[in-house]
């Protein structure tokens, strides 16, 4: 579910600050019944660090959500977001990491790897508080952790689904758009070409 933002909240982000200020203000939005499940959400980024969307992927229990690599990179392919931030609530008030949200940052912090949308970090949240995986550190070691490779199956099946997820968004906005939007990206031709239909002719001419 995209999280509604205003003009001012749509910024460049210099820190892990800047997000917490904007997710504490989404959090409080909610009422104190929503405010006690764990909320997941995923914080959409261009090349220069300013915000594109704020996604709800998950809400779930008082201590546990449940999100898996479609639901967390689904938005940021469709909207040509090049980076990504983490974000969830613990409505216990603790901002602690905890073992499973490591598992979870690094994995998807691999399936980024794969499909080239870098993961920047990963905050914990409460009402008054928050935690950053980058500012800790945490990131760099997931980042050398060795685990998570994606490889296999799972490889196969994340690529086929970043390539139908372009294809949707190609039918639904101007190829020729799509086509510029990913050369600035560094795409190649020819992955343009199989995403489009466009031509190599109408692609170089972009």
């Amino acid at each position: 579910m995209n999280v509604r933002l205003t003009k001012e909240q749509k910024i460049k982000v210099l820190n892990s600050a800047d997000i917490y200020a904007i997710m504490q203000q989404v959090l409080l939005r909610e009422n104190k019944i929503r405010r006690n499940q764990e909320h997941f959400w995923v914080v959409g980024l261009n090349n220069n660090n300013k915000i594109l969307f704020v996604e709800l992927i998950g809400l779930g229990a008082s201590n546990r959500v449940n999100a898996d690599p479609p639901d967390v990179f689904r938005m940021a392919i469709y909207k040509l977001a090049s980076k990504l931030i983490l974000v969830h609530n613990h409505p216990s008030g603790s901002h602690e990491v905890t073992d499973a949200d490591l598992n979870f940052t690094d994995h998807m912090l691999k399936v980024g790897k794969l499909i080239h949308v870098e993961v920047l970090d990963h905050l914990v949240i409460t009402e008054t508080s928050y935690t950053s995986f980058e500012d800790r550190g945490i990131m760099n070691q997931l980042r050398k952790s060795g685990f998570y490779e994606v490889t296999g199956p799972e490889k196969k099946e994340l690529e086929a689904f970043k390539l139908e997820t372009e294809r949707k968004r190609a039918k639904k906005e101007g190829l020729k758009e799509v086509a510029r939007n990913m050369k600035a990206k560094g795409y190649d031709e020819a992955i343009i070409k199989e995403l489009t239909g466009l031509s190599k002719k109408e692609i170089g001419g972009i």
